[in-house]
C-alpha cells in the first residue's frame, strides 16, 4: 500500500543533495548503522564525496577485486548473497523455498527472448545496504538488447522474498541480454523500494523516470562488447541481480551453498566445452 514510486524519487533526490552537512549526517549515519569498511574504496575519505550516492555507489581501489587466472570461469558480478541458484526447470526460477516464477515473465512478457534459456542455469543474488553496488559482467560478451520493465518497487530483504509471490518477476527492473561465447545470457537488475535508480555503463540512468510502458533498445551487432570482471552498470541504493545461461553454458560449483557470501570476482560456475 506504500507510494513505492513516490518514496523512491524522493530517496533519489536526498540522496544527490550535496549539501555538506546534509550528506556529511547521511554518510556518517549509514557508516555507523552499517558497520561500512571504506579500506578498499578507490576513495577512503568519506568527506571527500560530493553526495551520499557517490559514496554509496563508490568504486573499488583496483586490484582489490582480482579475476580468475582461468577463462572458463564464471565469477560473481557482485559483493552480496546467493540467494538461489540451479538449473532452470524448462523456464521455472525458485524464488525461495515453494515459490517460483517464470523466465518469460521476468524477462518482460516475450517468451521469445525466454526461448534460447530454457533448462538453462540462474543465480539470485542479492545486494544488501552495505555491499558494493556496482555490478560487472560475470563473463565475456556482447549486448544485444536491452529492456526496461515497468513494475513495483517492493522490498529484496529475504523476508520479503519469501512473503510477495513471483516479487522479481513484478519488480521494475532493467534486462540486458548478451550474446556469450557458448550463446546467450541474461543479466538482470532488480529495482526496489529505496532504489532511486539502475544505471547501465553504455546508457546511462535507465530508471528513474518512471515508465508505464515497456521500452527496448535493440543494438544488434552495434551493442559494446564487455570483458569479463568489467563494469556493467550499478543501483544507486541495493537491491538483486539475476543471471540465466541457457542449456548447457555452465556448471555451478559443487560448493555453493544457498544465502553463502560471495565477492566480485569469485568464482561460481565454469563454461561447459
Amino acid at each position: 500500500m506504500l507510494p513505492q514510486h513516490a518514496l523512491s524519487r524522493c530517496v533519489h533526490r536526498a540522496a544527490r543533495w550535496p549539501w555538506r552537512p546534509w550528506k556529511s549526517v547521511l554518510i556518517g549515519a549509514f557508516r555507523r548503522l552499517y558497520a561500512v569498511d571504506l579500506g578498499e574504496a578507490a576513495e577512503p575519505d568519506p568527506a571527500a564525496y560530493p553526495s551520499f550516492n557517490a559514496f554509496f555507489t563508490r568504486a573499488l581501489r583496483p586490484g582489490v577485486r582480482p579475476q580468475p587466472a582461468t577463462a572458463d570461469a564464471v565469477t560473481s558480478p557482485v559483493d552480496g548473497r546467493l540467494s538461489a541458484h540451479g538449473r532452470l526447470e524448462g523456464e521455472q526460477l525458485m524464488q525461495a523455498k515453494g515459490q517460483h516464477y517464470t523466465l518469460t515473465a521476468l524477462l518482460g512478457g516475450d517468451p521469445g527472448l525466454a526461448a534460447g534459456l530454457r533448462d538453462g542455469a540462474y543465480a539470485t543474488l542479492y545486494l544488501s545496504p552495505r555491499d558494493y553496488h556496482r555490478v560487472h559482467m560475470p563473463c565475456a560478451g556482447r549486448l544485444r538488447r536491452m529492456l526496461h520493465v515497468p513494475g513495483r518497487l517492493f522490498g529484496v530483504s529475504p523476508p520479503l522474498v519469501r512473503a510477495v509471490p513471483e516479487l522479481f518477476a513484478r519488480n521494475e527492473r532493467v534486462v540486458c541480454l548478451f550474446d556469450g561465447a557458448r550463446g546467450p545470457f541474461a543479466v538482470v537488475l532488480v529495482g526496489a523500494i529505496g532504489v532511486g535508480s539502475i544505471e547501465t555503463v553504455w546508457a546511462g540512468e535507465i530508471t528513474p523516470p518512471a515508465a508505464k510502458t515497456l521500452r527496448t533498445w535493440d543494438y544488434g551487432d552495434r551493442g559494446p562488447a564487455l570483458a569479463r570482471g568489467e563494469e556493467l552498470g550499478r543501483f544507486n541504493l541495493g537491491s538483486t541481480v539475476i543471471l540465466a545461461f541457457g542449456p548447457g553454458q555452465v556448471r555451478w560449483n559443487a560448493g555453493l551453498r544457498p544465502e553463502a557470501p560471495v565477492r566480485l570476482g569469485e568464482t561460481l560456475a565454469r563454461i561447459s566445452h
